[in-house]
């Protein structure tokens, strides 16, 4: 568990990072925002890169675990469900991503990320996937963490239901 001056400094930084981009903020300016010295931030992060990783990390072990435990099988829509509210848990980050995709590569997200999309798309249609429907999918996953990004401002209750059942069309269920 993060001390609580650990987990302001992240909260701030991912709010500078996705108002201003990675690269675009500097230590100093989180750590006035804050109100501490450099030294202090320093002595929870040792730099802005370990800073990064560790806003990225809980995201990308969320992603992770929740493309390794399930399994084939099981109800798509349900699949699709509980992978938005994931999208939505962590939607500032992916709104970092996003916004410097040069944060994908700096910490090897982009082939991690391809690869949980297959692992979802084979989770929802099963292990042989026409190219048609492999589009579909793509559409579909893709669609929704555009959802959670776009609509980010609105309550989940009012995107979740439209961004899943339009993904649930483009898969045909």
């Amino acid at each position: 568990m993060p001390s609580d001056t650990k987990a302001r400094i992240q909260e701030v930084a991912r709010e500078l990072f996705a108002e201003q981009g990675v690269q675009n903020t500097s230590l100093r300016q989180i750590s006035e925002r804050l109100g501490i010295t450099k030294p202090a931030l320093y002595y929870h992060f040792s730099s802005r890169d370990d800073l990064v990783r560790s806003i990225v990390r809980p995201m990308v072990d969320d992603l992770e675990r929740f493309v390794d435990e399930r399994g084939p099988g099981g109800d798509p829509r349900r699949l699709l469900d509980d992978y938005f509210e994931l999208l939505w848990r962590h939607r500032q980050v992916i709104v970092m991503i996003v916004r410097e995709l040069a944060t994908l590569s700096q910490l090897d997200l982009g082939v991690r990320m391809f690869e949980w999309r297959r692992k979802l798309i084979a989770m929802l249609l099963g292990p042989e996937v026409t190219q048609a429907q492999h589009i579909r999918a793509t559409v579909a996953l893709g669609g929704m963490s555009d959802c959670a990004v776009e609509y980010a401002h609105l309550p989940l209750e009012e995107v979740q239901p439209t961004a899943v059942e339009a993904a649930a069309d483009a898969l045909g269920l």
